[in-house]
């Protein structure tokens, strides 16, 4: 999330928190069936992320994080301690113990900190802002993110303990959402370095930058599933600056197979920042979260 508002336009009206209904929803990759377990009116929560147990979900709303039980069907805040402008970049450690967030800090920006999955005091990953963590390596030991240096953004990687970053990508324009392969072989991102936000793929060193697609949409987050079966993203049906990724605007959930690259659309939502922000499969690779919006009629 490259900037943190709950104010937007989509012409020809004005669109705030209160004229939302957020849609927690589960697609079932098997059935093809999508079902909403969770909604609110008259608030904007985003990017859930699915636990290493399968038990519970974790998404933000209002800069804060949430617990979504799926049994009880229940949401509980997570307590971040100071941490309390969290954006929708977040997930879940390899080994279920750890929580990462990207903190709108004040003054400063968003920087990446790590917590207890049951909460607790953050601990700063990222001296720098803005940082925006998007992926953490299948042994636990590595975070990736995208982050503006010098007026760029690129995808950088960096030590679950901290210390020195290390710069992936050197390309003019937006690099963004890295998420990591759960083999650990590739980072797969997004890059607008071909006109298109498009998806990419690299070696976890940022060598052999490959590009995955290219049929005219909008492409962003594409998220992997734990089994190497599939990689799931979002491409914008609406026209919109290659370089963004607003909300409510009309899209489209797809799917690529990683060996052949062949790419199928799944359905279409209202939705965009906020629906797929985060990897948000199920640990069985069968099902995956995300959310939709719709307008509350007046």
């Amino acid at each position: 999330m490259k900037f943190f508002t709950y104010l937007l336009i989509i012409a020809p009206m004005w669109i705030n928190a209160q004229d939302i209904i957020s849609k927690l929803e589960i697609y079932d990759v098997m059935s093809g069936k999508r079902e909403v377990i969770y909604t609110e009116s008259g608030k904007i929560f985003e990017a859930p992320n699915w636990s290493r147990d399968g038990n519970f979900l974790i998404f933000n709303e209002e800069g804060s994080l949430y617990r979504f039980d799926l049994n009880t069907r229940t949401k509980s805040k997570i307590n971040t301690v100071f941490a309390e402008n969290c954006n929708n970049d977040h997930g879940i450690s390899p080994g279920g113990r750890s929580l990462v967030i990207s903190n709108n800090d004040p003054d400063l920006g968003s920087r990446i900190y790590v917590l207890p999955i049951e909460g607790g005091l953050p601990k700063l990953i990222t001296e720098h802002a803005p940082s925006y963590w998007h992926g953490w390596s299948p042994d636990g030991k590595t975070l990736v993110y995208c982050a503006a240096r010098n007026g760029n953004y690129d995808v950088y990687s960096i030590s679950v303990e901290g210390g020195v970053e290390k710069r992936l990508t050197n390309s003019e324009g937006l690099d963004d959402g890295p998420d990591y392969s759960f083999s650990g072989r590739h980072i797969y991102f997004n890059s607008v370095r071909t006109g298109m936000m498009q998806i990419w793929r690299m070696e976890p060193d940022g060598t052999n930058q490959e590009q995955l697609s290219n049929d005219g949409y909008n492409d962003w987050f594409a998220h992997p599933a734990p089994d190497g079966s599939a990689v799931v993203f979002i491409s914008y049906l609406d026209k919109i600056d290659p370089g963004t990724h607003p909300a409510f605007k009309n899209v489209m959930l797809r799917m690529m197979d990683p060996e052949t690259k062949e790419i199928t659309k799944l359905f279409e939502l209202f939705g965009g920042q906020g629906t797929l922000n985060v990897s948000s499969w199920s640990p069985d690779s069968k099902k995956f979260a995300f959310v939709s919006y719709e307008l509350i009629e007046k």
